[in-house]
């Protein structure tokens, strides 16, 4: 199978990680609609939610949870997106949470995402960094 978001798990694929679990990855977004961005999967392939084993569902929506928890702590946002696409708009067909730091009048606007990138690789380790600082511990 050549899913790039398993190759990302894998470490074949570089990404700038901002939470390793056993069980889901997040990294940031490489066109994010703001930065800090974060793409969270399962490391097992997945196609799409309903595809998502039922054990790995409070675990892969509690660290979508905790990282709408970071992006306003570790970034200064006021709030969050979170959000899954399921076939129609899913850019990577393996489950993919995005979470997206959100600030009033920031101009997101419905489903319309219009994207920005990173000025290099260092600035998206810097938000990764902040965020991840910001992730409360998994519970258990």
């Amino acid at each position: 199978m050549d899913c790039l978001f398993c190759r990302i798990v894998d470490s074949a694929v570089p990404a700038t990680v901002v939470v390793d679990e056993p069980f889901v990855l997040g990294f940031l977004d490489t066109r994010p609609v703001f930065k800090g961005h974060v793409l969270l999967v399962p490391k097992i392939h997945v196609d799409t939610f309903l595809d998502l084993p039922a054990e790995l569902l409070p675990v892969l929506m509690g660290a979508a949870q905790r990282l709408a928890t970071a992006v306003v702590a570790g970034l200064g946002a006021q709030g969050s997106f979170v959000a899954m696409n399921n076939v129609v708009s899913q850019s990577v067909p393996h489950l993919h949470v995005h979470v997206v730091p959100r600030t009033k009048g920031d101009g997101l606007r419905g489903f319309f995402w219009p994207r920005t990138r990173y000025a290099s690789d260092e600035e998206a380790a810097t938000y990764a960094a902040r965020v991840a600082a910001a992730l409360p511990v998994p519970p258990g």
